[in-house]
């Protein structure tokens, strides 16, 4: 069984190219979730976003293409291309794309 789907296992491959812009559209593909886990890519075009919510788990966020603004507990933080940030679980956060944006979200449940 592998636990992590939708690309190829055993291939080099640049992850940001595994998710698609669509005008108007977030895009997400989920890599691998469980009770433990979730790996999930995103593509959002300009001025899209996720509004405020909360997790139950921390989050990581990889910027793998883009700009977006990703505010954690009313603070706003500015996250490029080859950056990270950690979202601690249980506070509000939000992602916003001041310009097209793709990112790599991993949540690690407890």
């Amino acid at each position: 069984m592998k636990l992590i789907k939708n690309i190829p296992h055993e291939t080099p491959l640049s992850i940001k190219d595994e998710v698609s812009y669509l005008p108007g559209q977030i895009v997400s593909k989920t890599l691998s979730q469980n009770a433990h886990h979730s790996l999930t890519l995103f593509a959002f075009d300009k001025d899209e976003e996720i509004a405020t919510h909360e997790s139950s788990g921390d989050a990581m966020i990889v910027a793998l293409d883009g700009e977006g603004r990703i505010t954690i507990g009313g603070k706003e933080h500015i996250v490029k291309e080859g950056e990270c940030i950690i979202m601690p679980a249980k506070v509000p956060h939000a992602v916003y794309a001041k310009e097209k944006f793709k990112m790599l979200l991993i949540v690690m449940f407890s």
